[in-house]
């Protein structure tokens, strides 16, 4: 029995989870670098963390640095956090330091 046009109940072909979830991320990765290049300090660190560790784009310290660079003419403290995962942010690394020093 056919599918009746336009009821939805087609059936999609199924993906891996893995696919997905990749799509997922080299989407967050674009949309990231689009925030990061109209000047968000925030996403300019995320996208140095992500080319630094190729998530969501392959490995590339050179990209990273350029933003990094770029992000740390606002705010010093993200070189801190360069090589850490994708989303850990400067201040997560400066309440680390204080804990430590207690």
């Amino acid at each position: 029995m056919e599918a009746e046009k336009g009821s939805g109940t087609a059936e999609q072909p199924r993906l891996p989870l893995s696919e997905v979830v990749s799509d997922c991320i080299e989407r967050w990765f674009q949309d990231t670098l689009k925030e990061a290049k109209a000047g968000d300090v925030n996403m300019q660190v995320l996208v140095g963390q992500m080319y630094y560790s190729g998530y969501g784009v392959p490995k590339n310290t050179d990209e990273g640095n350029f933003w990094i660079s770029r992000a740390s003419r606002t705010r010093a403290s993200v070189w801190k956090v360069s090589n850490k995962r994708p989303g850990y942010n400067a201040s997560d690394s400066d309440s680390d330091e204080l804990a430590s020093d207690s």
